[in-house]
């Protein structure tokens, strides 16, 4: 069997290899002058899929990142019509800048072999292990207001674990780099609780609460997720190189940016935006005045999800953060395990008048009102249209789910718009 053409296939070392197709298959190839495949030794393969998925990690190699613009072109002219756009620079203005600098470089087809090399694979959105549903507040963001807001385009994995399953049910930890012993004692006992339920705990792995919550979940034999703001092969920060190689081996090593990558400040920025998106809420334990922690917050509010920290003693400057994001109403205050389950923890509702709980949610309320409350931000208020965007469901189906909510006692509608109320933890769990 023989193709040429394939993006990225040019620019792979001539001789055998193995391509790796994802979901662990992969099949015996050369690359023969021309730029042409052929496959030898092997089964029929998709040889569309496997164009598709070069065409991820080529894109994915020039943007470098989270990219609007390139992203609306996909979703208008396919991923393998992209690539060729940018390739042959036929683009819109606004794509010519982000695609200039590294168009004409196609390493596709070796950094697929070097993610194979070091156990690692690259997830796009066409493969089951996609986080669709999680990343789907992303795509409801303005780009003029969130320049950095866009769905990844694919993301760089290491480890055993499916993401898309590891990210089901979990809660991102972040807070002080330089933590107190107080931050790391409330930050083990929070985590190991949480993980030792099934949580998977999202943070960066960075020193201080992050590699605190890393550890914690690892002590107990939980599931944690590494966010970084380089490649999954470059661990950052190097001290860290032991911890982030115990979570690929039992966990998850995520990031969006291409292997070789070296961490630059806004990449930071960025990488925020999916510890948020990864979870079902973001917990801060320990954040001084100026902490990055209240940035992970910002995108957590942004997509949805409770903001929620843990108080401090009032002399400590390392919890100054955090107390201002709960008098501001930007944070709910919790202490232990069990609030945060209460706030991000996934609806237990049951039937008005009901003395005990349903053993499925959904004997309560039904799939577009269970979605519309859990849209509904923990603090603060919601428009209906607001709703809409945020959970993917049309206007009409959000109009009609807040009344049923409302006659169910669970949220209340002010010049603000909709709310949760404060009742509707009575009926969590039948209490």
């Amino acid at each position: 069997m023989r193709t040429g053409g394939i993006v990225g296939v040019e620019e792979a070392a001539s001789g055998s290899a193995s391509i790796p197709l994802g979901d662990g298959e992969a099949v015996d190839s050369r690359v023969l002058d021309g730029g042409e495949l052929a496959v030898v030794n092997a089964a029929p393969f998709d040889i569309d899929a496997y164009a598709r998925r070069l065409a991820w990690v080529y894109l994915s190699r020039v943007v470098a990142g989270p990219c609007a613009a390139l992203s609306a072109l996909i979703e208008s002219v396919g991923v393998v019509e992209a690539a060729r756009a940018v390739r042959e620079c036929e683009l819109p203005e606004s794509l010519r800048g982000p695609t200039e600098q590294r168009r004409e470089t196609d390493s596709a087809a070796r950094d697929l072999e070097l993610m194979e090399r070091i156990g690692g694979r690259v997830v796009t959105p066409d493969d089951p292990e996609w986080p669709a549903w999680r990343l789907l507040g992303l795509t409801q963001l303005d780009p003029s207001r969130d320049r950095d807001g866009a769905v990844p385009l694919v993301l760089w994995v290491r480890g055993p674990r499916s993401l898309l399953e590891s990210s089901e049910r979990a809660l991102a930890v972040v807070g002080a780099r330089c933590s107190s012993g107080y931050g790391n004692q409330v930050t083990g006992e929070i985590v190991g609780d949480l993980a030792a339920k099934g949580w998977t705990i999202v943070s960066g792995a960075a020193f201080g609460i992050d590699g605190m919550a890393h550890r914690a979940a690892l002590a107990v034999g939980g599931p944690t997720i590494a966010v970084l703001a380089c490649g999954v092969d470059r661990p950052y920060p190097a001290q860290h190189d032991r911890l982030l190689a115990e979570i690929a081996e039992t966990g998850l090593v995520v990031s969006e940016y291409p292997p070789g990558t070296t961490a630059h400040k806004h990449q930071f920025l960025a990488r925020n935006r999916l510890v948020a998106a990864l979870a079902d809420g973001v917990l801060v334990v320990e954040a001084g005045l100026r902490s990055g922690a209240r940035n992970t917050v910002k995108w957590a509010r942004r997509l949805g999800r409770p903001a929620l920290a843990v108080p401090g003693p009032v002399t400590s400057a390392a919890s100054v953060g955090c107390h201002r994001m709960i008098r501001e109403g930007e944070a709910l205050l919790v202490t232990r395990a069990e609030e945060i389950i209460d706030e991000a923890g996934p609806l237990r509702l049951s039937l008005p008048g009901s003395t005990t709980a349903p053993t499925d949610p959904n004997e309560s309320l039904s799939d577009d009102e269970s979605l519309v409350y859990a849209t509904l931000p923990a603090i603060g208020s919601r428009s209906p249209r607001e709703l809409a965007e945020q959970s993917g469901l049309p206007l009409p189906a959000v109009r009609a789910a807040l009344p049923a909510l409302e006659l169910a006692e669970l949220v209340g509608v002010g010049e603000g718009g909709w709310y949760r109320k404060a009742t509707a933890r009575r009926h969590l769990e039948g209490k």
